[in-house]
């Protein structure tokens, strides 16, 4: 997260509040001194809500959901507008529209309205069939609306959170996101209510170097937030990658361990065989050697005798 220092708020002239007699005695704890007439800032609570407010704007992005900025003092308009496109944020820099959180359906109707003409006007065909007063007329209202929608032209829902600069001057915004549970981090000048907002920085909300560097400080923790959403999407793909191919690998495994079992089921029966096998082809030998020996004629027989007729001779001489 991007680190600001005690000095980088100094030079930007944060510390600087409203004349005293203008001050909000809410404001007293975040009020370091008096000098000239004017409040002076306690920078080290500064930093201190700036740090929360950063890590608080990261964890709602990094969910996926939207941030609104809204400013629509002239020193803020630009910044905040640049840093909103930049970030591909909702953000209101002209005149807050009543209802713009609390009646979206409606101006959801008049985005649906923009976007048709601005189809109609891109179309050459139908442009040219226009007689020339409504096509003004058209390109009239198409200014109008891109003027005040053009930064939550994309918005399809209600954002999460809601960055403000200077709660007194966007009041009707604040009150809507109060009436809807939505959470706001605001920069709180010594004249207002820090217990109007969630988390309030105190800080000069009048000087454009000061709108700048706490804007900027709320962006990059934005960027970071999205930074980190896309690691997260990222690594979730790869575990579920090796996921299903662990389940691939255990099925294949699983499919090889059965063929095993099925080919150690067939040898014992190819093994049983064999002996039943031996026996049936003795049985069946043995008839034909019974058969040999009972037709074996006399005359083997004689001269198998005679050689031991002679040798019992050759024994008496």
């Amino acid at each position: 997260m991007a680190q600001i220092e005690y000095k980088d708020l100094l030079d930007a002239g944060v510390h600087f509040g409203h004349l005293t007699r203008k001050w909000d005695p809410r404001m007293a704890s975040y009020i370091f001194m008096e000098k000239n007439g004017i409040h002076i800032i306690d920078l080290n609570k500064t930093l201190a809500s700036l740090e929360q407010a950063q890590g608080f704007i990261k964890s709602i992005v990094r969910s996926g959901k939207k941030v609104m900025f809204v400013a629509t003092k002239k020193q803020a308009q630009e910044i905040v507008s640049e840093e909103a496109k930049r970030l591909k944020m909702p953000f209101v820099t002209e005149r807050w529209l009543g209802g713009m959180l609390t009646n979206f359906s409606t101006i959801r109707k008049s985005l649906k309205k923009l976007q048709n003409i601005e189809r109609m006007l891109a179309d050459e065909q139908t442009a040219s069939n226009m007689a020339k007063r409504e096509r003004l007329m058209l390109d009239r209202d198409r200014i109008k609306l891109t003027r005040l929608l053009g930064g939550v032209a994309d918005m399809s829902r209600i954002p999460a959170a809601l960055f403000v600069v200077d709660i007194k001057r966007e009041h009707l915004a604040i009150s809507e996101a109060k009436r809807l549970g939505i959470p706001v981090v605001a920069m709180v000048d010594t004249n207002s209510n820090p217990e109007q907002v969630d988390i309030a920085i105190p800080a000069n909300d009048d000087a454009y170097k000061s709108v700048s560097l706490i804007t900027l400080a709320i962006g990059k923790a934005i960027e970071e937030g999205i930074l980190e959403r896309k690691q997260d999407k990222e690594a979730e793909a790869l575990k579920e990658a090796e996921e299903a191919k662990k389940a691939a690998d255990m099925k294949a495994e699983a499919a090889a361990q059965k063929e095993a079992a099925k080919a150690e089921a067939a040898k014992p029966e190819a093994v049983a065989e064999t002996p039943a096998t031996e026996a049936a082809s003795a049985e069946e030998e043995a008839p034909k050697v019974k058969r040999a020996r009972k037709t074996t004629p006399a005359s083997e027989k004689v001269e198998v005798e005679a050689p031991s007729a002679d040798k019992a001779g050759e024994k008496e001489a």
